[in-house]
């Protein structure tokens, strides 16, 4: 290909020219159509098993999380053909509630973001442990249960450090 550049390893990165480079989207890169922020892709079995409408408006393709706590948007597809909302869905989500005390931070074991809220330096490190427990027994299904569709440990752990 006598047109491609080529890369000189004794030159200098330009990379402002490469951020002026088209972007190539990845599997993962799909934008919300509310807030136009990035979504996290999920799984088809993880949007089946949270929403509370009917199934036959699950569309063949891959879905989308929206993490956004300003935006009502659970999950979307990449042509933002297919929304979800948070009045949609059948538990409340976390990361489009995290300052209430009654949503679940922890799906499997329900733990709500209050109690850990409330909970002793000591009640949070047993909540940690029974959850990691939970996990090494094959207990949890965070792919089904935790809307995100990944572990909730994560977000356990980070409430509890924010605090």
């Amino acid at each position: 290909m006598e047109n491609s550049p080529s890369l000189d390893m004794n030159e200098p990165l330009d990379l402002e020219a490469r951020s002026r480079a088209p972007h190539r989207p990845t599997r993962a890169d799909a934008f919300c159509p509310q807030c136009d922020h990035n979504g996290k892709l999920v799984g088809g079995q993880t949007v089946k098993s949270q929403l509370a409408v009917s199934l036959r408006l699950v569309e063949n393709t891959p879905y989308y999380f929206c993490r956004t706590v300003s935006c009502q948007v659970v999950y979307f597809s990449a042509d933002g053909k297919s929304v979800f909302t948070t009045n949609q869905v059948r538990e409340r989500v976390y990361q489009k509630e995290s300052t209430s005390d009654k949503v679940k931070v922890c799906y499997c074991f329900g733990h709500s973001a209050g109690e850990l809220r409330a909970a002793t330096p000591a009640a949070e490190k047993l909540i940690i442990d029974e959850i990691k427990a939970g996990i090494s027994a094959g207990q949890c299904a965070c792919d089904l249960r935790n809307p995100q569709g990944t572990c909730c440990l994560g977000n356990v752990q980070r409430l509890v450090a924010q605090q």
